[in-house]
C-alpha cells in the first residue's frame, strides 16, 4: 500500500512523498525498526496520528488540505500500515509516545503540532503531557478517554472481533475481510454507511492482513486499563493547554458525553461538534473537519505571534512591572456546525 493507494482518494498526489526512517524501539538491545510516513506541504510541522486499526491512509482526505499551511507528516505507527511489525512490541500508549519522539528526533523535528484521532488522539495527549517542549498545538478528534462509558464494552468487542476476523485461517487473500470491516464500520465508526467505499475497505484490510498485525492490535487492547490511568494523568497535566476537540454527535465508539466531561477538565479546550457524523470525522466529513482544524491552527498561530510581539520589554535593572497592551483575544468554545 504505497502511494498508489492514495490515487483514488486524492485529486493530486504529485507532491506526496513516501518515506521510511529507522527508529529505536528497544533501548536495552539497541534494536530499531522501519517506520513509514507520508509527507506533503511546506510550513510548520504537523504530525497526523491515526487510530487503532488505521494507518497513514486514514488521512487521505485531509493531507493536501492541511498541507496548505503546514508540512504534514502522516505516520504509520509501528505495527500498522507499511511500518515494520515487531513480534511482542510494547503496544501501550506510553511506549508509542516514546517512539513518536524517536520519530521526531530522526527527522530533526524539534517541535511539531499534532492532530490525532481516536486511539491516536489519546496518544497525542500523552505526548503533549510527557514532552511539553516538543509538542505545540494539539487537535484531538474523539480521543479514547477514561470517561467513556462505552470503553470497556468496546474494548471487549474489538478484542473478540479482531481476534476472530484476523485469525490466521481467516486473514488470507481469499477471506472476505473487507466485509467484516464493513460490519465494524457500519456498527461503530461511520454514521453514514453509504460513504464507505470498496477502495476504503480494501486499503484498511491490506494493512490488517500483514502478519503480526493481529497480535499488535490485541496487545494494544490489552493495554487499555493501564493506558486509561496514563491518559487521566495526561489530562490533569494539560489543564491549562489550549487545544481543539472535534466530535461527531453520532459517535457510537467514544460517545460525545465523554467529550463534554473532558472539556470540563480542560478549560482551555474548544469543542466543535459535527452533526450527523460518527467516530471518524476526518473521513466522514473531511471538508468541515479540515476547515475546523486549519482555522483553529491559524488563529492560534496568530495568537502566538501577537504574544511574541507584544511582550513588554522591561530593563533588567527595573523592578517595576509594566501593564501589557496585548489585546484580549477570545476563542469560541462549544461551537457547533449548523
Amino acid at each position: 500500500m504505497g502511494l498508489s493507494a492514495w490515487m483514488t482518494a486524492a485529486s493530486d498526489t504529485s507532491q506526496l512523498q513516501d518515506g521510511w526512517i529507522q527508529i529505536p524501539f528497544d533501548q536495552a538491545t539497541n534494536s530499531g525498526a522501519r517506520m513509514h510516513y507520508v509527507k506533503v506541504g511546506d510550513g510548520p510541522p504537523l504530525i497526523l496520528i491515526h487510530g487503532l486499526i488505521g494507518s497513514a491512509y486514514s488521512w487521505r482526505y485531509n493531507l493536501q488540505d492541511l498541507a496548505r499551511t503546514s508540512t504534514v507528516y502522516a505516520v504509520d505507527l509501528l505495527g500498522m500500515g507499511l511500518s515494520e511489525r515487531i513480534p511482542g512490541l510494547d503496544a501501550s500508549i506510553s511506549a508509542s509516545a516514546d517512539r513518536m519522539i524517536a520519530f521526531m528526533d530522526a527527522l530533526h523535528l524539534d517541535k511539531a503540532d499534532i492532530v490525532g484521532t481516536s486511539h491516536g488522539a489519546a496518544l497525542a495527549m500523552l505526548l503533549a503531557a510527557r514532552y511539553p517542549q516538543r509538542i505545540g498545538k494539539l487537535v484531538l478528534a474523539a480521543p479514547a478517554n477514561p470517561y467513556s462509558k462505552e470503553s470497556n464494552t468496546l474494548v471487549h468487542f474489538y478484542r473478540t472481533s479482531i481476534d476472530k476476523w484476523l485469525a490466521p485461517e481467516n486473514s488470507g487473500p481469499s477471506h472476505n475481510l473487507p466485509h467484516a470491516l464493513h460490519e465494524l464500520a457500519i456498527g461503530w465508526l461511520y454514521n453514514n454507511s453509504s460513504l464507505i467505499s470498496t477502495d476504503t475497505l480494501e486499503n484498511y484490510a491490506s494493512s490488517l492482513r500483514v502478519p503480526f498485525t493481529r497480535e499488535h492490535i490485541i496487545n494494544a487492547l490489552d493495554s487499555w486499563n493501564s493506558d486509561k490511568l496514563a491518559i487521566s494523568s495526561a489530562i490533569t497535566a494539560l489543564h491549562h493547554k489550549p487545544m481543539l476537540l472535534i466530535w461527531g454527535d453520532h459517535d457510537r465508539t467514544v460517545e460525545i458525553e465523554s467529550g463534554y466531561a473532558m472539556q470540563k477538565l480542560l478549560p482551555q479546550a474548544e469543542l466543535i461538534v459535527l452533526p450527523g457524523v460518527g467516530h471518524l470525522a476526518n473521513e466522514e466529513m473531511p471538508e468541515k473537519f479540515n476547515y475546523s482544524v486549519r482555522n483553529w491552527l491559524e488563529r492560534h498561530e496568530v495568537r502566538e505571534v501577537i504574544r511574541e510581539q507584544e511582550v513588554p520589554k522591561v530593563p533588567h535593572t527595573s523592578i517595576k512591572s509594566r501593564p501589557s497592551n496585548r489585546p484580549q483575544i477570545r476563542g469560541f468554545i462549544g461551537h457547533k456546525w449548523a
